[in-house]
């Protein structure tokens, strides 16, 4: 299991991105910049890379490369905490019976853990691995969204996808993202992808979106889907520099106030 950040760990994350984007790619550079060791250096570049934000390369790093959609099975052990505490924070918004859309993705898989034994609700999923997990539930209508599977994310995209959700209207929709901006929306690597949360958004009565911290960032994430007016993010993130952005934007902002553990 990866162990979550501290928020020294985070804010000195951010420094560095923040760094490499004003064009500073060169391990020894940064480690003068911010005033630690060029191995502290590598091992956060590792990490950033692993989250997808930048792109190692050799001596140093980028954000201007193309983006690396991680597989699921990779996704599942990245952030884990944070993202167990996020699916149970958003379980407390699931309504009482009434029909949800529930995205695919490490994140809504969490949330997925809590919806069992939730008499009358019906569960519309684009996840093969959510409709899985909750097939068996007796006390659940689960509706699988046609369409193509997507490797990466199990998740199904295409016109088919559309075609269900624009016949649909949950009462909430919990999606996940690869990356979140509070007014472009949600960025994904593919506008397949992006086209089914923007439909998936438009048609539910309340927005909800499940991100990590990691996740508010824009790297270089390639295709982005709008969100309606009022969305809710629930997020671990703690740094309010970073909130305040989406609070002014008119997002409703629930964090769950994880606390981080080791470096």
């Amino acid at each position: 299991m990866a162990p979550e950040l501290r928020k020294g760990t985070r804010d000195r994350h951010e420094r560095l991105l923040a760094l490499v984007r004003s064009g500073k790619t060169n391990v020894h550079d940064l480690s003068g910049q911010l005033g630690i060791s060029a191995s502290t250096v590598r091992r956060d570049l590792a990490r950033l890379d692993k989250t997808g934000v930048l792109t190692r390369t050799y001596g140093g790093a980028t954000t201007g490369g193309s983006f690396r959609e991680r597989d699921l099975s990779e996704r599942l052990d990245v952030e884990r905490e944070a993202k167990a505490a996020i699916g149970a924070r958003a379980a407390e918004l699931v309504p009482e019976g009434g029909t949800i859309f529930l995205d695919a993705g490490s994140t809504c898989a969490q949330l997925a853990r809590h919806l069992p034994g939730r008499g009358g609700l019906t569960v519309l999923t684009r996840g093969l691995d959510a409709a899985l997990q909750l097939a068996g539930d007796a006390d659940l209508e689960v509706i699988m969204i046609g369409g193509r599977v997507a490797r990466k994310s199990h998740g199904l995209v295409g016109p088919l996808t559309d075609y269900a959700l624009n016949r649909c209207m949950p009462d909430v929709a919990f999606l996940a993202v690869d990356a979140l901006d509070p007014r472009d929306g949600v960025g994904e690597p593919t506008l397949a992808e992006a086209q089914v949360k923007e439909t998936a958004a438009r048609r539910a009565r309340r927005v909800v979106v499940l991100a990590d911290a990691t996740k508010l960032v824009r790297g270089s994430v390639p295709a982005w889907a709008p969100l309606p007016e009022g969305w809710t993010l629930i997020t671990n993130a703690d740094d309010d520099g970073v909130l305040q952005r989406y609070r002014s934007a008119g997002v409703e902002v629930i964090s769950t106030g994880v606390s981080t553990v080791t470096d």
